[in-house]
């Protein structure tokens, strides 16, 4: 195998890591929320019924703003039925999941949570733009925001919550692209609609930021077009353009599934190109960045197979989307990591869909135990170790074929040099087979050891962890890497995930 090499240089910068970055995601969907987060009767269980052991796992993955409430369940969102007292509170059918919402966990245990979790946790609530509108956004605003005075801001106080909640960042709705979405609108309808609202939260708080609805996929008949029209109508209005994407393997094609990051990177830059392209059209000064806030490996076409079957039935929190991540999936999990740190310059929000039990690092048994999903290890290690300024990392690396993507790098990877002027590599090697020598120039760093070297690999591609087996896959220590007259060299496990810490 022939050796992949980069060079680091301090003074060649991609952009500052926003901790945003971590973000994840919340949605009243499966058992992220009943029987993952929430669940009053577990043994772990706080006062307000919050599994003490998820708790800790999150404060572990190191996640920060968590998006909320949808998602898809977020289109038919009634929020003042998720305020008050509990027992008041009213059940609804859930159209997006075919579930009955109980609405024993709403806005105010959401905030709660997000409070446990500790001053990292930032609120990022979705509006309901698909069968609401302008009126009912204003109101959730006043309600959440307002100190006191007003009819809805008392109401919160009288609700048992006297702070407002400080929501600054806003989903104006979701997914309104997808003819699957409660009030699906076209580009037009959505984006003057998105612009009203935006127009008038910014008239009760000129500074919060907001988030316009992009393409739920580059895949999307309208994907570019959708998001020229909306951002022609909102571009002084909102502050980031939405983007979600999911891989999986298709039809047994692993090689193309390890290069998934190669489509998450296109999609981002051509993006920012039809972003940029806009405010050039309007003469605008302004930068609109982009909010990832929906990513992950997700094996979509299982749960095609449930929703086109007669296996819903308006059950509550019943276990949907419950995927169990491989090495595999969290080599490419990794990888999709690093694409979103190599554009740290425009992608300035991500979140990683979803936090517990529903495509999620963190699993939960009803009354039992939690534990760490392969992808768990990834997340946490970056949300760690990558803060601080991306190194433009252009890489030499041995290339394989791909049916979908044609020739690919084996090496993906990026660094990111934090304020001490340590540097941490983060490296996938998406060969199945063979290990990769690396071979990284450090020369004007002044870096003159290797504090560590982890990677998630196995022998076996399949190994996941389970409830039977909740610590099969961990991350482990790899020997021999070295740092010598400016030179890092290591050699990259098949198929993992390594990070490679230098100070």
């Amino acid at each position: 195998m022939h050796t992949a090499r980069f060079t680091l240089d301090p003074a060649f910068k991609i952009g500052h890591v926003n901790p945003r970055v971590f973000g994840s995601f919340v949605e009243h969907l499966g058992r992220c929320v009943y029987t993952g987060i929430f669940e009053p009767d577990h043994p772990t269980a706080d006062e307000d019924g919050i599994r003490q052991d998820v708790l800790a796992l999150v404060r572990e993955l190191g996640v920060t703003a968590i998006r909320y409430p949808g998602g898809n369940f977020v289109s038919g969102y009634k929020w003042e039925d998720s305020v008050g007292p509990v027992e008041d509170r009213p059940r609804r059918l859930d159209l997006a999941w075919r579930s009955t919402e109980t609405n024993r966990f709403g806005l105010s245990e959401y905030i709660g949570f997000l409070r446990k979790v500790g001053p990292q946790a930032e609120p990022m609530m979705a509006l309901n733009l698909g069968t609401r509108g302008v009126a009912e956004a204003l109101e959730l605003q006043e309600y959440a925001n307002h100190p006191s005075g007003t009819a809805l801001a008392d109401l919160r106080a009288a609700h048992g919550d006297k702070d407002p909640f400080g929501i600054g960042l806003w989903c104006l709705g979701n997914e309104m692209d997808g003819p699957w979405q409660t009030g699906h609108k076209t580009a037009t309808e959505y984006g003057r609609l998105a612009a009203e609202t935006a127009r008038a939260m910014r008239q009760i708080d000129p500074n919060v930021e907001l988030v316009a609805c992009g393409s739920s996929s580059q895949s999307m008949p309208t994907f570019a077009e959708w998001e020229a029209t909306v951002l022609a109508e909102t571009y002084e209005l909102v502050d980031y353009i939405s983007l979600h994407a999911y891989y999986q393997p298709e039809n047994g094609d692993i090689d193309s599934f390890l290069a998934s990051a190669v489509d998450m990177e296109s999609f981002i830059e051509n993006v920012v190109a039809t972003a940029d392209h806009i405010g050039a059209k309007l003469k605008s000064k302004k930068k609109i960045n982009l909010s990832f806030d929906e990513w992950n490996v997700w094996y979509v076409s299982d749960w095609h197979e449930i929703e086109n079957s007669d296996a819903r039935d308006w059950a509550e929190a019943p276990r949907l989307l419950e995927d169990n991540y491989s090495v595999t999936d969290a080599v490419v999990f990794g990888s999709l990591l690093i694409a979103l740190l190599r554009h740290a310059d425009r992608v300035t929000v991500a979140c990683l869909a979803q936090l517990v039990n529903v495509i999620a690092p963190i699993m939960t048994e009803p009354g039992g135990p939690a534990w760490r999903q392969t992808t768990f290890f990834p997340f946490a290690q970056a949300s760690r170790y990558g803060r601080g300024e991306v190194l433009d990392v252009r890489v030499d690396s041995p290339t394989y074929t791909t049916e979908k993507y044609g020739e690919t790098d084996l090496l993906h990877a990026t660094a990111v040099r934090a304020e001490d002027g340590s540097v941490t590599v983060f490296a996938v090697n998406r060969s199945r087979t063979e290990a990769l020598p690396l071979e990284v120039a450090l020369g004007a760093l002044n870096l003159t050891s290797v504090v560590e070297h982890s990677a998630l690999a196995d022998a076996d591609p399949d190994a996941r962890n389970t409830l039977a087996e909740p610590e099969r896959v961990a991350p482990h220590a790899v020997e021999g890497t070295a740092l010598t007259d400016g030179t890092l060299t290591a050699v990259l496990e098949p198929l993992s995930w390594n990070v490679i810490r230098l100070a």
